[in-house]
């Protein structure tokens, strides 16, 4: 199972410790690059940030079947798309106020961070979701049966700390149980590690990392990998119901300045969502083809059908957790509506 990963169980300790170093490192310069003013792009370049796994499935159907390209068309340009491959919302977020890239891909968490210190400069909002998917906090410890269970000898893999939806969605679970003043309180248990790494640590066990608050398909392939792996937390379970964990976002500038392109994105996303709903088995094809993923076939085309599971643009229950950043002042502007933070849009025009 581990060679899923390409990694050997010998190479596991090492290797999440260099990627812990590495995804930290991006956290400080992702803060300190908040006040960068990205350069202006000509009218027909998006150059797109996406991360690991299912959950950026739109923007692997897109990639592979050029959809972009094709809407461009309708308006009139020879769009050229550019990708980037990147772990945790903080080196995200640096990406796109540095000017490397246009659009992002991370969680709510990532966006709301970005969308309140840009506030009045930069203004980055919302493009659109990726779609509805739960994510689940694993554990290969048989003693941990919620969160309550972890203690300092644990170790809880997320993709970037505090910054990530999975950190933020943690926090809010932690301020459910023990209320809002010990919303951090688990904080300290919390290391970055991109998801493939701290995929094969759950699986081979042995390590300092004990939980991993992940995503489709790499917590499935957890649970199908170790008999001890089981799910302590779903996101939906904090959030109160299905929801857009990951989504994409960009500044005011470039979507001002690029429109034809920045409807010709929007318009693939939608065309992506639709090919999926529609043909789950080539997604899943597709989805292995662009990641060259070593994955089960089967568990990643009963994870794109899985009934909890929803693809589609228009941003779904993201107002609860950006309530909860506020209330805790993890943001200090508070928003009034989901709509503070996302552009408006026909795609997403149905969003909460």
């Amino acid at each position: 199972m581990l060679a899923l990963f390409s990694l050997y169980s010998s190479n596991i300790h090492k290797s999440v410790t260099r990627r812990a170093v590495a995804a930290s490192v991006a956290m400080s310069i992702g803060v300190a690059a908040l006040g960068t003013a990205a350069p202006a792009r000509a009218e027909g370049t998006i150059r797109i940030a996406e991360q690991f796994g299912v959950v950026y499935l739109l923007l692997n159907v897109a990639r592979d079947q050029k959809l972009i390209e094709k809407e461009g068309k309708k308006e009139g340009l020879d769009i050229k798309v550019e990708w980037a491959k990147l772990s945790g919302g903080a080196a995200v977020n640096d990406a796109l106020l540095s000017g490397s890239i246009d659009i992002a891909g991370a969680g709510v968490g990532p966006l709301l961070t970005i969308w309140d210190r840009t506030r009045g400069r930069q203004n980055v909002k919302g493009v659109a979701s990726l779609g509805n998917l739960p994510y689940y906090l694993v554990s290969n410890d048989p003693r941990v049966k919620t969160i309550a269970d972890f203690s300092d000898k644990d170790r809880i893999a997320v993709p970037a700390v505090s910054v990530s939806v999975q950190s933020r969605v943690l926090q809010f679970a932690a301020a459910k149980r023990w209320g809002d003043k010990e919303y951090n309180r688990l904080d300290k248990l919390t290391q970055a590690v991109p998801h493939p790494d701290a995929t094969a640590a759950i699986i081979a066990g042995g390590t300092e990392i004990s939980g991993h608050f992940g995503n489709p398909p790499f917590q499935d392939q957890e649970l199908a990998g170790n008999p001890k792996a089981h799910v302590v937390l779903n996101s939906y379970d904090v959030l109160g119901g299905p929801s857009s964990a990951t989504v994409l976002y960009a500044t005011e500038k470039f979507r001002d300045e690029n429109p034809k392109t920045y409807r010709a994105f929007v318009a693939a996303l939608a065309d992506a969502a639709q090919f999926v709903t529609q043909h789950p088995e080539d997604a899943a094809d597709i989805y292995i083809r662009v990641n060259n993923a070593k994955i089960d076939r089967n568990l990643l085309v009963k994870i794109i059908r899985n009934p909890e599971v929803e693809f589609k643009v228009a941003p779904q229950n993201t107002f609860a957790l950006a309530q909860f950043m506020h209330r805790v002042g993890a943001i200090r502007n508070e928003p009034k509506s989901w709509q503070d933070y996302f552009f408006t849009d026909p795609a997403t025009s149905k969003g909460s």
